[in-house]
Order: structure tokens, then C-alpha cells, then sequence
């Protein structure tokens, strides 16, 4: 009797035990995130709803309307903010600043979880090599790739303005080839740039077949954004048409006075493209300014050849003659008296020309205040080196009714900003912010939801980024929280160096990276490859 008792004893105190274990397995299938009180918006573009998110090991475990009955290591009370999912950024130039400033915090700040970069034809030739480093730093963003054909070309032809022969189109394509198998989301291509404005369009149509068979999109700088704006769109809608690719073409707009309220003509073609059963869409940054390099203001025949060839045209006094006569005869045209719409946003050789215009680096060189000694002091500029530029020259109705086209998606055409350096492009800073707050919350030119879509599964159907832009279960964990109404974009053209305000809390993979407002310095960004 005396040995049954402790036997007895034994079996009673297991019942307990196995109770406590099960707790255990239970609280072992909680989640690691529990975001309580949140106004989901949910990526569709359907109205918000009051619910619960729950996330484990980086992916969305569940969302409810009703309260989750799970155990969690974290809980965010959103206290009645928007929870949505993490903002994609299509159209972005980080090359180089990745490096600088892997924690991103211009766009963490913002709302931006993942960035395509690799635009307006200028990329990493090797992606995979690329795509390597990127895994190995980590960043607090997620990234993926364009191909561009700007790179592509110049390693293959360089600078020089002629057509491939055959042999070298088959070495740019082999070359797309390559990167599209390294994970590459498409084709980019940069029309005004070096040596991209040298190319025609049957060139630019075999190298998009070649992305088109891997499944991935061709996204445009287009050749021309003001006067010859149309001609540019059908080129764009040729290749897409030919080469049986999805189109984008990045940053939307209308430049130049003189062409005001066009927006109206090139949306109808968009949209006719479309219903003509092509898979063209936009996307635009929310600004009337525009950004590029200064070259870009001289002639196209200017630019052959390179930084070499440029400055040994610019030095010889017949052919400097020449480009002065021909831009000065472009901006007469446009009726311009000054050229005070293009500000230096960052000149190198002379960082005391930032943040100021065209028509005020030509007095500060002494001379009167005309155009033609404007075109000089470009000139003078271009020889010493190459500024980066911010272009005041759209209309505001024109970007209005451009922001309303539903297939048109917001991106910041921007790098990662390094604070304090230089006087960039505001839209770096405050691209989200400023659609969520001057044109949802103050102007109304689109509804929250909308916009939400257009900043999400929008883009992430578009380049198909795979379970990615909206909030679903097994979906990644890519989240923002925000206030709707505070949000708000502080940077600007003369103080751009400030973060956007609003966001409470944006998460990357599942990794709180934004918190409490404040970025903690995590990285938990993943390289994004087509399909994958």
C-alpha cells in the first residue's frame, strides 16, 4: 500500500503537467506582433474597417474584425490609426545610396516599405552580383530591380550615336537575358538620357521581348515630356504593343507652360491603349517640379560621346556657338525671358550654386540678366561638371487630374536621401505623406482607401511582387500604421532635409522598424525578385 501511494501521486501530478505543456504549445503558436484598435485599410481599395492584426515569423498570421483570442511577445494599440499595408515606391534611383544610407530613413519615414530601383534605363548591370550585395548589408527597405538599357547599352556600344549591329543587340539582349534570370522585375528604359537617346525603337522592342519572355514589365523615362509628349507616348505604347509587355511610364506629366492642360489628351490615350487590350499603366509623383540632371538641356547631338566629348564641344568656340544659338532658340519658343525655373538642386564643384536658379548663378557671375547670358552660364556649368536640377514647370490642375487616373501609382523618382547634403527634390522626403495629407485629408482630390491602393497591391500586382500590397494571411508583414489626420510632408523646395510626420509605426518583413515614430535602426529588408 505504502509504494501504490506515490504511484497515485505521480499519475494525479501529470494531469497538471500535461496541461501546462499544452499552454506551453499553445503559446508557442501565438504571434510575435499583435496590432490591436487599427482602422484596416486592407490594399483593395475597399472602406476601412476596425479590426486586429496578428504577425509571426515576418508573414501575416490573421486579421480579424473581432478581437484575437492569441498570445503575443508585442502588442501595438494603433489606438484607432489606419493599419495598412507597407507603401511599394515603383519608380526610385537608390544606386549607390544604399550603400551610404542602408536604414533609409527618407523612406521609412514615409511609409515606403519596398522601392523599385534600376529606373529610367539606369541600373546595375549585374543584378546578380547586385542582388548578393544587398542580402548581405540588408537594408531597412525592401528592394527590387529593373534592368536598364542605359547600362546595358554603354556596355555594350558606349556613348556612341549609331543603331547596334547585330551582333551587339544580341549582346545587350543576352545581357537582359541574364539579369531577368537573376530576379530582374523588367525593363527600363531612359529616353533622354545618355546614350538611351541615341537609340530607336526597334532596338528598345528586342530588348523588351526578351523581359517579356521572363514575365516582367517596360517601364519608360519616355523621349519627351512636353512639346512632343504624345509621339513619346505612342513609342511607349508601340513597344509595349510589339514587344507583348506590360507598359509603365514613370512620372506622368506635362512640362512646360505652353502645354498646360494636356493632361486630358495623353490620359485618353492611356486609357485607349487599355481598352484596346494593353496592360499600360502610370505613376507619377505628386509635385510640379521635376528633376534631372543639367545636360539634359543641351542638345541631344551635344551629348554624344560622353563627359569627354561634352566638354571638348562646350570649350570649342564654333560648336559652343552652336548649342547656345539652338537652346536659345528652344526657350524663345517657349516664350521664356529667364531660365529661373531650373533651380541647381546639387552641384559638386560649386556647392555655394545649391538651392539657387539658373538666373541667379548668372548674376552672381556678373553678367546682365538676359537669356542668352543665361544659356552661357548653363554652359559654363555643364563644362565644369554635371548639377543635379529641380525643374519648376508643370501645372497643379494638370497633376490633379492625373493623380484621379485609377491605374496611376505614387512614387518619389528619388534616392535615398543623405540628410543635409545638397538641396534635393522634396518629393524624397514627403512623396506619401503628400498625397495622404494636402490631396486626401485637405483637398480631396482622391479618398483614403484609393490612395492606399494605388500605394500597394496596385504596385504590387503591377510588377508582381509576390504576396505583397495588401494584408492577408500568409501574406509578408509589411505594415504601416499612421494617423490620417496629421500626416503630413515637411520637406520642401528650399528646406528639403525634413522627415514626413504621421507615421506611428511601419514594419518590414515583420520587423518593427519605425516605432513609436522613431526609426530603431533595423533592417529587415529582403531583395524582392520577379515571381519569388
Amino acid at each position: 500500500m505504502y509504494t501504490s501511494k506515490p504511484a497515485m501521486h505521480k499519475r494525479f501530478t501529470l494531469f497538471p503537467a500535461l496541461l501546462l505543456a499544452a499552454f506551453s504549445v499553445k503559446a508557442q503558436t501565438g504571434a510575435d506582433i499583435l496590432i490591436k484598435n487599427a482602422r484596416i485599410i486592407d490594399g483593395t481599395g475597399n472602406n476601412w474597417y476596425y479590426g486586429e492584426i496578428a504577425v509571426k515569423d515576418g508573414r501575416i498570421l490573421q486579421t480579424s474584425r473581432m478581437p484575437l483570442n492569441i498570445t503575443a511577445a508585442r502588442t501595438i494599440d494603433a489606438g484607432g490609426k489606419v493599419a495598412a499595408p507597407g507603401f511599394i515606391d515603383v519608380h526610385t534611383h537608390i544606386e549607390g545610396d544604399e550603400f551610404k544610407v542602408p536604414t533609409a530613413e527618407s523612406f521609412i519615414y514615409d511609409g515606403v516599405t519596398t522601392v523599385i530601383t534600376g529606373n529610367c534605363g539606369s541600373s546595375n548591370v549585374d543584378l546578380r552580383k547586385y542582388f548578393y550585395q544587398l542580402d548581405s548589408m540588408k537594408l531597412s527597405i525592401n528592394t527590387a530591380s529593373l534592368i536598364g538599357h542605359n547600362d546595358v547599352r554603354r556596355a555594350v556600344m558606349g556613348s556612341t550615336d549609331r543603331a547596334p549591329s547585330a551582333a551587339e543587340q544580341q549582346q545587350m539582349e543576352a545581357l537582359v537575358e541574364e539579369a531577368m534570370k537573376a530576379g530582374a522585375v523588367g525593363l527600363s528604359t531612359g529616353l533622354i538620357y545618355l546614350p538611351g537617346l541615341y537609340a530607336k525603337t526597334p532596338e528598345v522592342v528586342g530588348l523588351a521581348k526578351v523581359a517579356a519572355r521572363h514575365g516582367g514589365v517596360y517601364a519608360t523615362h519616355m523621349r519627351n515630356e512636353g512639346d512632343a509628349v504624345e509621339a513619346a507616348i505612342n513609342e511607349a505604347l508601340t513597344i509595349g504593343r510589339e514587344a507583348k509587355i506590360p507598359v509603365e511610364i514613370s512620372h506622368f506629366k506635362i512640362g512646360g507652360k505652353q502645354n498646360w492642360g494636356r493632361s486630358n489628351v495623353t490620359l485618353a490615350m492611356v486609357e485607349k491603349a487599355r481598352k484596346e487590350g494593353l496592360e499600360v499603366t502610370i505613376d507619377q509623383y505628386p509635385y510640379t517640379a521635376s528633376s534631372t540632371s543639367l545636360r539634359t538641356m543641351l542638345p541631344d547631338w551635344a551629348l554624344s560621346g560622353g563627359t569627354d566629348s561634352i566638354v571638348y564641344r562646350l570649350k570649342d568656340p564654333v560648336l559652343r556657338k552652336r548649342i547656345a544659338s539652338e537652346m536659345t532658340a528652344i526657350y524663345k519658343g517657349r516664350r521664356l525671358k529667364h531660365l529661373d525655373y531650373a533651380v541647381v538642386a546639387y552641384f559638386k564643384q560649386d556647392t555655394t550654386y545649391n538651392g539657387k536658379s539658373i538666373t541667379e548663378i548668372n548674376k552672381l557671375r556678373g553678367r546682365k540678366s538676359n537669356l542668352a547670358n543665361e544659356v552661357q552660364t548653363i554652359l559654363d556649368i555643364s563644362e565644369m561638371g554635371n548639377a543635379g536640377m529641380v525643374f519648376h514647370g508643370m501645372s497643379e490642375e494638370d497633376v490633379k487630374y492625373i493623380m484621379q487616373y485609377p491605374y496611376n501609382m505614387f512614387a518619389s523618382d528619388a534616392s535615398i536621401r543623405e540628410f543635409g547634403v545638397g538641396v534635393p527634390h522634396p518629393r524624397g522626403y514627403g512623396t506619401n505623406a503628400r498625397v495622404l495629407g494636402k490631396y486626401v485629408r485637405e483637398e480631396k482630390v482622391i479618398r483614403l482607401e484609393e490612395a492606399v491602393r494605388r500605394m500597394t497591391s496596385l504596385p504590387a500586382q503591377k510588377f508582381r511582387l509576390q504576396q505583397r500590397g495588401l494584408l492577408l494571411p500568409g501574406y509578408a508583414a509589411d505594415i504601416v500604421v499612421f494617423d490620417p489626420e496629421t500626416v503630413k510632408d515637411l520637406s520642401t523646395f528650399t528646406a528639403p532635409h525634413q522627415y514626413s510626420t504621421g507615421f506611428q509605426y511601419v514594419l518590414v518583413n515583420g520587423m518593427v522598424t519605425l516605432d513609436n515614430g522613431k526609426h530603431n535602426g533595423a533592417r529587415g529588408g529582403a531583395v524582392l525578385k520577379l515571381n519569388q
